[in-house]
Formats: structure tokens, sequence, C-alpha cells
């Protein structure tokens, strides 16, 4: 299956936006997929902000998206727009670092009135950076994550629903540009004699 990268551009340690994201990783690990977790929060500020390109924790996240077939994206919206830091490391990728890559846009917010922060803030960016294919995105309103006691995501239903059908779709999509192999007959020895 496909190997994918699954990026948290919130800012927060205690993030709905990176809660929501380990949710999907799990949908998509249980489909046979690969997921590694990049949380942007984790890389050290300094080399970040100073676009210290050949900074080892920049190295590694570079390679990250290199090594992806597929990338989830998840953001929460400030300022109706994807979050600065996403924003940093975005800045410090290579411009093509999507190129031939399935990506599938996440965003959480506080109202409705944020929702076209993924198409017109973080869609463009992400096709110019080579993206193959930027599947439908959705949006999250904060209201439908919750987060018990025992820090456990519950999602409303209506939404776990929605985020089922659209992660759904960005697997087949990592499924139609990355086929599984087909086999290839082992040939049978026949006795001589």
């Amino acid at each position: 299956m496909a190997r994918i990268l699954s990026v948290s551009g919130s800012p927060s340690a205690t993030s709905r936006t990176a809660r929501l994201l380990r949710h999907l990783d799990e949908h998509l690990r249980a489909r046979g997929h690969e997921v590694t977790v990049l949380d942007v929060r984790t890389l050290p500020a300094g080399p970040l902000l100073a676009a210290e390109f050949g900074h080892p924790e920049i190295v590694r996240a570079t390679r990250a998206f290199a090594d992806a077939d597929g990338v989830v994206i998840g953001t929460p919206v400030y300022k109706a727009a994807y979050s600065g830091l996403l924003k940093t490391l975005l800045d410090v990728l290579p411009q093509y670092a999507l190129a031939g890559k399935t990506v599938l846009p996440l965003a959480t917010g506080g109202s409705t009135a944020h929702v076209l922060a993924l198409d017109y803030a973080l869609r463009p960016v992400l096709t110019s950076m080579g993206a193959a294919h930027v599947v439908p995105g959705w949006f999250v309103v904060d209201k439908d994550l919750a987060v018990d006691p025992e820090d456990a995501l519950t999602i409303a239903p209506g939404t776990a629903e929605a985020l089922t059908q659209v992660t759904d779709a960005f697997a087949r999509a990592l499924h139609t540009a990355f086929p599984a192999p087909v086999p290839v007959p082992v040939p049978v020895p026949v006795p001589v004699g």
C-alpha cells in the first residue's frame, strides 16, 4: 500500500487538529497504509524560522515529504488562513516537494465562516508545490470535536461519517496513483527426461 505523511500544522500541544489527524491515521493504517506522523510544532523553531535547510531536523522533515506517496495536511484556521507554523514549514521545503503526490487538506476552526480557507488559502499553495492531485478536503468545526478526561477524541456523528468518506476518497486516489503490484508468475521447473 501507500506511504502517507500525516502533517499537523497546529502550534498547540493539546491540538484538536492533531488529535483529528491521529484518528484519521488509524483509519488509513487499518486499510493497510504506512503512516508517518510529522507534528510541525516539534521541529526546532530557530532553524525553521531561519530557513536552515541543512539542519538535521529540517532535512529529516524534507526527506519525509520526499519518501511519501501521499500527504495529509491538517491545520487550524487562524484569521481566515492556515497556521503560520504550517506556512513556515511549507516555505522551507523545496519548491516541488509535493510533486507526484496525492494530498488531502484538512482544517479545523471555530465557525463555518472559515471553511473557504481550504480552497482559497491552502489548496493553491499545495498545487504550486507540484501536488499531482489535491483531493477535496474537509473543514471541521471545533464544536464537532470533543476531548474527554481520558484524552480520547469524540467526533460528532455527521462529521465522523463525512471524514470517513473524505479519507476513503483519499485512499482510493492513492490506490489509483499507486496500484497494488501485480504478482509475477514464477516459472515452474519442468523435469527433463
